[in-house]
């Protein structure tokens, strides 16, 4: 089968890309041809494909950038130009709002391949994707359709102006390309995602889906918990959403005990000046970190800490962990805890409450080595039952199998 691979991005730089060029991987090992569709970056990993690939949006003027948003036409012609070249079977869409856009839709529709979407976040029924307003309290008011909420509660950033782009983009999209209609299937990476899913646009039920959590690395004995438990770690996107100030005032009060903060983002120089403005000595800020100079720091670590404070949907950072055998600490919100088994493979807190993840670091800094050993093991054992690659392929092509037989029903 050739598969085509569609992303925002072609260069690992979160979650949806690791799971975009992870399961590209497989899909070669297990003897399927991928090709990729994604935009021109500095930082763009290399790719056979990437003379289809579009305009950066950060390197085109402003008004254009704010068409493409809604619908890139450019997009749409190298599209086609590239699977008039390459013929693919089915095509696999992670990230695309917003930058590549629902204009592919169209496209994929004209040569009748199948489109399948992993909804990575909520950008189909949230116009600011994570729930949360301004604040970064958890948010539902616009039900799915009411969309100048977002407006109003200034979601996106606090500013007005991306507020009503984002709201804009929602009405226009479900009014004329709506994804219900479009795509040929949906993965979910958790429960919690489907559901919300349903619950504010219930034409979800009417396409084919599948809760397919996402899959971990091999383990590797080379980078193998290594029980030193000398500090806690945080790695991943450093954005408001993650819970890093909630973490770092859990630290503050904790003096003895530290904190390593791995990753980049919008927040990073915000919390770095609040670190340093209240001289807080045991937290670090170590940049960002790939490949083993991440794992290495991941597998030394005692704890990871997962702090997020909006619906999280099955964050790698928790899968990362687990492959290398190290307990997680989690926030009680989204999917976390169902891949979280509290006292199993580490500790849920409240979200947003620092006097319960100080109580919860406290009950795992006091693990006696046996203890800490066991539950180390069971995220061993807890990686290979649900985020093996093996069973992860088996689902996913079932499903593509599944999705190209049901389109063919409709045809």
């Amino acid at each position: 089968m050739k598969i085509l691979q569609i992303n925002n991005f072609h260069y690992r730089r979160g979650g949806s890309e690791a799971v975009y060029f992870n399961t590209a991987e497989l899909l070669k090992k297990n003897g399927h041809e991928v090709i990729f569709f994604s935009s021109k970056m500095r930082e763009d990993l290399p790719c056979e494909q990437s003379k289809y690939f579009i305009s950066n949006i950060n390197d085109i003027p402003r008004w254009k950038g704010l068409q493409n948003y809604f619908y890139n036409r450019e997009a749409q012609a190298k599209l086609e130009a590239l699977i008039l070249a390459e013929k693919p079977d089915i095509a696999h869409a992670h990230l695309f709002w917003g930058n590549i856009s629902p204009a592919i839709f169209s496209v994929f529709k004209k040569h009748n391949i199948p489109l399948i979407h992993t909804a990575h976040d909520y950008r189909m029924v949230c116009p600011a994707y994570t729930f949360t307003d301004m604040r970064g309290n958890v948010c539902e008011k616009c039900h799915g359709k009411h969309f100048f909420w977002c407006v109003v509660k200034r979601c996106s950033k606090g500013s007005v102006l991306e507020s009503v782009v984002m709201a804009a983009e929602m009405y226009f999209r479900n009014a004329f390309f709506s994804p219900v209609k479009n795509l040929a299937g949906v993965i979910y990476v958790s429960n919690f995602a489907k559901q919300k899913h349903l619950q504010y646009n219930v034409g979800f039920s009417k396409i084919p889906d599948i809760v397919l959590h996402n899959f971990g690395a091999e383990k590797n004995s080379d980078f193998l918990a290594q029980n030193k438990r000398s500090y806690f770690l945080y790695f991943g996107r450093l954005s408001h959403e993650k819970g890093l100030r909630t973490l770092i005032d859990a630290f503050r009060q904790m003096p003895d005990l530290p904190l390593r903060i791995v990753g980049n983002g919008q927040e990073e120089q915000e919390l770095i000046d609040y670190v340093r403005s209240n001289k807080i000595k045991n937290v670090e800020f170590m940049g960002f970190k790939t490949g083993d100079d991440l794992k290495k720091l991941v597998s030394a670590a005692s704890f990871v800490i997962v702090p997020s404070e909006w619906y999280e949907n099955n964050p790698m950072t928790v899968i990362e962990a687990y492959s290398m055998g190290v307990p997680v600490l989690g926030a009680k919100i989204g999917g976390i805890p169902e891949i979280l088994p509290d006292g199993k493979t580490g500790f849920l807190f409240t979200p947003k409450d620092v006097a319960d993840l100080k109580n919860v670091v406290t009950r795992a800094r006091k693990l006696n080595a046996l203890e800490y050993k066991a539950m180390s093991d069971n995220t061993l054992r807890f990686a290979d039952d649900n985020f093996g690659e093996r069973l992860y392929y088996q689902k996913l092509i079932d499903f593509y199998e599944k999705v190209v037989s049901f389109k063919r029903k409709l045809n």
